[in-house]
């Protein structure tokens, strides 16, 4: 039957799935009672050790009333100031078309004020409609991104920072789980039933194990699982603070005057600011709201925080501070000693599985910060699980998954002391709020093009708060501090490593680009024999020949009647428009079918196994040929074949316009063996998969329409495509071995030699990444000498 040639694609990605309108206000409704599942669970649980772990230790000799309600204020003003203004109110507005997190704020700094050090982003992505903000009408804001983009030192300075911060959210996510998870067994303690520290450590371990073990059901499932916990939860901590202030101590209401804060430093002096490390646990979690943005929607983050979170939190950090007002001796155990005992069990029921949601909220943040980095070129390639066909965001990364598990146990097993996991719980969540404000504030100034007096009040405000518990936080390093710095340090020094690799690899390859004008002079047949088939050859020049192709040229008696050189990039924008997916021009002029085409992806895009992409390609490529037709003057010079290129829109090709797409009975097995034949010609090995066999994909037959004119070479040129389409695709890729050159130092011989290596060669191959068949598949090994 006749097919539009728009052939099926999946949708674009939603920027912003429900804006708040009447109409669409119970969507947000129902994102925001599942947000609570996932985005503060940890917020939420944090009750459970903020005032032991602020009074104990540095305060022992201060522990009385007026050090209460010091400490009470402190957290009050911390949790309206970090999460409430600057959060909720300021940085869920710095979204990347719907997406948050630290990569996704260098995303915006790169797309705009050209910050990066990623290789030839700028050949790919400076025509997407994301690009939608214009230049600084801000002359200082001016001169500073001039300088800043001339400069190669600050941009690698930033990246250093964005990869650091990137690597304290994986540290979060193996701290969060070890600490939500010990802090609410302690009750058991306290309830009649005497537990040994090993039992405790045992039922510790069995539900961390559960919890990773949910992980691959997907946050949608496990959102809708965990959302009544945390509502639950709220609603019991949330009565039994009012409880505590009505029965113990109403006067601790007086609280939020900052008076008492100022009394609390004048009282208890250096003690009381080393103390900030413990109150800093009060909004631990925070980070949270902006990374898993892109699961839900600003405007839902902010209603379940208004409306539920941020009442209840204070209710009952007040209410355990009448408490505690009343009854100094509980504050070892202060959050499980406050329950009424009639209440004792039901609550700690729900603690304990509230403390097991809490950690889901940076296990899911670590997934989508894993999939910025890698699609960013930062991180070694990984497994990517999509769980959901609805919400975009929403990711399970396997490897990473147990790597978190194997962290965790360790952590759990090593420390058995909440104190020592708070203390580098909270230098964790210091140096990602710092490193989140720093980023913001050049948001505010080439982004959002304000004034940089603005960015920079902001940047002194916060980071003057910031900053005060980050320097107590610091002060806490030998007490179990160093292990966020070590964890955040070998993950930074993978992200770097890796990068660094795939643009030393990336550079050789434009160093040693195949010459135009020797392609040109072999002629139309390359010198060689060129059999029906299309090859696709992938490399990541967006200009150029690579030098790749000289070996096939030089040393194969046979090659494909029309090539494809396949660039797939992954560009600063969340996600890429179908329409604008394929880039496509020529490489040489019309008689040698040698094409280029440019595929983009955002960093959150879904490349999908559908087997639908030759057909998008061909789509592509004729749509490409049709409008070349109307310009003349693209091909009228050899030099200009190499990088004129045009944006193809597929999905607006009319039916019977350039070529027609019919759906036949499905025929892949007739078309891989084609293909194999064509591959068996060059004498190259193929690799199938016995475990993985060739999706059944739907079919498409192409043919040019009967009734229109069109010009004699372009009927030719379409109909050797169609041909070509018909004899099958081979994908042909280059198996790359990166080595450093003999005179480079031995530091450059032992990150290439030894740690890229190490990560090549334990990650997933780019094949398999790309989705490509296995069974059509082509590599040529080449060694890169860097």
């Amino acid at each position: 039957m006749e097919l539009d040639s728009a052939l099926t694609t999946p949708p674009t990605p939603p920027r912003n799935l429900f804006p708040l309108t009447w109409v669409n206000l119970s969507g947000n409704l129902i994102l925001a009672y599942q947000s609570l599942g996932v985005v503060y669970g940890d917020l939420s649980t944090s009750p459970l050790y903020v005032y032991t772990s602020t009074l104990i230790g540095n305060l022992e000799d201060h522990q009385n009333e007026e050090a209460i309600f010091g400490a009470c204020s402190l957290i009050f003003w911390t949790l309206t100031l970090i999460p409430l203004c600057k959060y909720v109110f300021i940085l869920l507005a710095a979204d990347d078309n719907g997406e948050g997190g630290t990569f996704a704020l260098y995303s915006l700094l790169c797309r705009h004020a050209n910050f990066s050090l990623l290789p030839n982003q700028q050949a790919s992505d400076e025509e997407l409609s994301a690009y939608r903000y214009g230049p600084s009408t801000h002359s200082n804001v001016s001169l500073l991104k001039r300088f800043l983009e001339k400069q190669k030192r600050p941009r690698t300075g930033l990246l250093i920072v964005v990869l650091f911060g990137a690597s304290m959210v994986i540290g979060d996510g193996v701290l969060t789980s070890a600490i939500a998870v010990m802090s609410s067994l302690p009750g058991l303690q306290y309830s009649g039933k005497k537990l040994t520290k090993c039992a405790l450590l045992l039922l510790a371990c069995v539900i961390l194990i559960s919890l990773f073990a949910l992980q691959h059901i997907g946050t949608h499932k496990v959102a809708f699982m965990f959302a009544p916990i945390v509502m639950l939860w709220l609603i019991s901590i949330f009565c039994v603070g009012l409880y505590n202030i009505i029965h113990w101590n109403p006067k601790v209401v007086s609280a939020i005057y900052p008076y008492y804060i100022i009394k609390f430093f004048r009282e208890t002096g250096r003690d009381g600011w080393l103390s900030l490390g413990g109150i800093l646990l009060s909004i631990t979690g925070t980070e949270a709201m902006y990374a898993d943005l892109g699961h839900f929607t600003a405007v839902s983050i902010r209603l379940a925080f208004v409306f539920a979170i941020y009442p209840c939190l204070v209710v009952q950090y007040m209410g355990q501070a009448a408490f505690l007002s009343r009854n100094l001796h509980s504050i070892p155990n202060s959050f499980f000693e406050s329950i009424p005992d009639p209440l004792f069990w039901p609550i700690f029921v729900v603690a304990t599985l509230s403390a097991v949601v809490g950690s889901q909220a940076t296990i899911t943040a670590t997934f989508s910060v894993i999939k910025q980095c890698q699609a960013l070129g930062c991180f070694p390639r990984v497994k990517i699980v999509h769980t959901s066909k609805h919400i975009y965001g929403q990711i399970y990364i396997p490897e990473i998954n147990w790597m978190l598990m194997i962290l965790t146990l360790s952590i759990t097993i090593g420390f058995q002391d909440t104190t020592l996991i708070g203390n580098a719980y909270g230098l964790a969540t210091a140096t990602l709020m710092f490193i989140t404000t720093f980023l913001v504030a050049l948001v505010i100034t080439f982004v959002w093009q304000k004034s940089i007096w603005i960015s920079g009040m902001f940047l002194l405000f916060f980071g003057i708060i910031e900053g005060a518990y980050l320097s107590a936080a610091l002060m806490k390093v030998p007490q179990g501090g160093w292990v966020p710095l070590v964890l955040s340090f070998i993950f930074m020094m993978i992200m770097y490593i890796w990068h660094y690799g795939m643009c030393l690899k990336y550079n050789f390859d434009m160093h040693n680009k195949v010459p135009l004008q020797w392609l040109l002079g072999l002629g139309p047949s390359l010198g060689i024999v060129r059999v029906p088939g299309i090859g696709l050859i992938y490399t990541e020049l967006a200009t150029g020949i690579p030098a790749i192709f000289s070996h096939f040229v030089t040393n194969l008696p046979a090659f494909h009647k029309v090539l494809v050189f396949i660039c797939v990039k992954s560009v600063p924008v969340p996600y890429v428009s179908s329409d604008e997916r394929f880039v496509v021009g020529r490489v040489c002029p019309r008689p040698y079918r040698m094409y280029r085409c440019i595929v983009r992806y955002g960093y959150k895009d879904i490349q999908r196994d559908d087997g639908d992409f030759e057909n998008q390609l061909i789509q592509s490529l004729a749509e490409f040929i049709h409008m070349e037709a109307g310009e003349p003057e693209f091909c009228t010079s050899e030099g200009s074949f190499d990088g004129r290129m045009m944006v193809t829109r597929s999905s607006s090709i009319q039916s019977g316009s350039t070529i027609i797409a019919t759906e036949i009975e499905d025929c892949s097995e007739s078309s891989s063996v084609q293909s194999s034949k064509s591959s068996a010609l060059l004498s190259l090995r193929s690799v199938y998969d016995d475990e993985n066999p060739p999706v059944r994909k739907q079919h498409i037959r192409f043919h040019l329409p009967a009734n229109q004119i069109m010009d004699s070479a372009i009927q030719e040129e379409l109909m050797d495509l169609i041909v070509a389409k018909e004899a099958g695709f081979a994908y042909i890729m280059g198996h790359s071995y990166v080595k450093a050159r003999r005179s480079s130092s031995c530091f450059k011989k032992f990150v290439i030699d030894v740690g890229y290596t190490f990560l090549r060669k334990n990650c997933r191959g780019p094949s398999v990444d790309l989705n490509i068949p296995h069974i059509n598949l082509i590599e040529v090994g080449m060694t890169y000498y860097v």
